[in-house]
């Protein structure tokens, strides 16, 4: 049934006395701070923003279902996941099938806050913490973009007068009074603005009363069937024209309704934040984890499909989770991390999901990525996932029948041995072969330094000298020497400076370093650096052997005899390890 509910205000007040709730069906809040703006301002605008569909939920039913609170104020990296409510037994609610998103946005605006990463800034810096504020003075006029009304997140000292801007905390207008009482705000806060445009503030904050606590915007479709399984129907269908819904979203509802002893919401996200943390530049999902589960349980296919989601399934994974997934899922991501592996060369996460099978069929050791008992194991798994990372197409299409085969050789292998050839030769059936041919090695060889797999190559080449949390791809020729100015006069003719500059992007002026060492190294020419780090000719010809550099030129004039003379090195070095077992 389609009619309208109340103002946002109503909405606001529905959320906190928990009347409103979201299904686990629903997915997490992922809206910008920019998106919630463009909200407000569609609202202010008088634009209509969307019908929401609710779903009643009788009282002697609710006690059925998990249920989840919105999000008020969020944080990027802290606070990104919905409330647990837990049961709510005996209590007629309204969940939220279609607006979640909208809803939160109007909860985080005018109830509390958003905390997002600043550009360029590490993961584990501070977020700093900003409220929804409206500029009460900016200009009305429609830009590019059709934004009439400056919305802006600012932090909580940077209200009120700025100038020539006035910015209204936007929270606050759900305690303010209409008339007299908005005069007085802006009078006491904007004592240097004009009387044209203390009233320009006034009817814009008027306005955003009037839209928050007085018009009847909302409307809603009602869904008042108590079967489960239509309202999954619903909430699919009705999210097909947005942001595509995650059949992962669907499926984990289904383990939260069938778990009877654990929280499968809250156990997927928090191994999900659990495994980023290992490492900043680690980008899990619960797809992933999903997957994994699928995997570890043994059941016929690792697909998400809705049949493999049974009550008998889901047992099973729920009974595994503790004492086998979780920790062959931590033990997989501290392995790769040991590895120095992150997003940016593993960025099918699913290359991983065989090896979790593994590390769960031995026991999933707490010390497997560092014990000398594993050094073999870890030898045999390092080649064969870099290598997979390196040929292209090999996480791509036919996955799922991919990884069903490649979990049932790991099944049959003996021992604790990682059955690589077996593996190979599987993949190799199925048109996914590791074999390396002359132009594929050529093709290496040339790799610029922006491509994903360059570290997975540089740790395959060089397996002894990236460190634990701290490589770093170094230029050996530094990549600051390479400007035309600079060239010039180093006296590189103008004719060869394209050339310079284009192989010393290219893997021959590569290598990996110690981020401690590539830190100290900077912008020095590498003989130069050399004659510091490596004062006596026996430590640099050791250190020259290790990164297979030849003879180190004194001037960037030799640069190119140079990189002609490691190319061909790493060449054949590539050729002799690329296609070994």
């Amino acid at each position: 049934m389609h009619r309208p509910i109340g103002t946002i205000k109503d909405a606001l007040d529905n959320i906190a006395s928990n009347k409103y709730v979201l299904p686990a069906i629903q997915r997490e809040f992922v809206w910008s701070q920019e998106q919630v703006c463009n909200l407000f301002d569609t609202v202010m605008q008088g634009y209509p923003f969307g019908e929401l569909l609710l779903w009643n939920i009788e009282q002697e039913n609710s006690h059925n279902y998990r249920w989840y609170g919105f999000v008020r104020d969020y944080h990027q990296r802290d606070n990104r996941h919905c409330p647990n409510l837990g049961v709510l037994p005996n209590r007629a609610l309204t969940a939220i099938l279609d607006g979640q998103q909208r809803l939160s946005a109007f909860n985080i605006g005018l109830r509390g806050s958003m905390s997002v990463r600043l550009p360029r800034m590490w993961v584990s810096s501070p977020y700093p913490k900003r409220v929804l504020a409206l500029d009460l003075l900016a200009p009305t006029d429609l830009d590019e973009e059709r934004i009439r009304y400056t919305f802006e997140f600012r932090d909580q000292d940077r209200m009120g007068w700025d100038g020539n801007r006035l910015w209204f905390r936007v929270p606050d207008i759900l305690g303010m009074d209409k008339g007299p009482a908005m005069l007085r705000w802006i009078n006491a806060q904007a004592q240097g603005a004009t009387d044209e445009q203390k009233e320009s503030a006034f009817e814009k904050l008027d306005l955003l009363f009037r839209v928050v606590c007085e018009e009847r915007s909302l409307h809603c479709y009602e869904e008042s069937d108590q079967d489960i399984t239509r309202v999954l129907n619903i909430f699919e269908r009705c999210n097909r024209g947005g942001t595509p819904l995650s059949y992962s979203d669907l499926l984990l509802s289904t383990a939260v309704t069938q778990w009877t002893n654990l929280d499968a919401r809250e156990e997927v996200h928090g191994l999900v934040d659990e495994m980023n943390r290992v490492r900043h530049d680690l980008s899990f999902n619960k797809d992933f984890v999903l997957k994994a589960g699928l995997m570890l349980i043994d059941i016929a296919s690792v697909g998400f499909q809705l049949e493999n989601f049974t009550r008998d399934n889901m047992a099973k994974l729920e009974e595994q989770w503790h004492p086998h997934i979780r920790p062959a899922l931590q033990e997989t991501v501290e392995l790769a991390d040991s590895f120095g592996f992150d997003n940016r060369t593993i960025r099918a996460t699913n290359s991983l999901l065989p090896i979790a099978y593994y590390l769960n069929k031995i026991g999933s050791p707490a010390n497997f990525e560092s014990s000398d008992a594993y050094v073999n194991e870890r030898r045999a798994i390092r080649g064969w996932l870099t290598r997979s990372i390196l040929k292209p197409g090999i996480w791509g299409s036919g996955l799922d029948t991919l990884l069903t085969a490649l979990r049932e050789v790991i099944r049959n292998a003996d021992g604790k041995e990682f059955p690589v050839a077996e593996l190979r030769r599987i993949m190799a059936q199925r048109g996914k072969s590791l074999e390396f041919g002359e132009e594929e090695i050529e093709e290496l060889v040339d790799m610029h330094s922006g491509d994903q797999r360059l570290f997975a190559l540089l740790t395959i080449l060089f397996p002894n000298i990236g460190a634990r949390g701290g490589s770093d791809i170094d230029h050996v020729f530094p990549r600051s020497r390479f400007t035309a100015a600079r060239l010039q006069a180093a006296g590189v003719s103008d004719e060869l400076i394209g050339e310079f500059r284009n192989k010393s992007e290219r893997l021959a002026n590569l290598q990996l370093l110690d981020r401690t060492v590539n830190n100290e190294k900077r912008a020095t020419l590498p003989a130069d650096w050399l004659d510091v780090h490596c004062p006596d000719e026996q430590s640099r010809r050791a250190y020259c052997e290790r990164h297979r550099l030849g003879d180190v030129p004194r001037e960037i004039t030799g640069f190119l005899d140079f990189y002609e003379a490691r190319r061909e090195r790493l060449k054949q070095l590539i050729a002799e390890l690329i296609n070994a077992v």
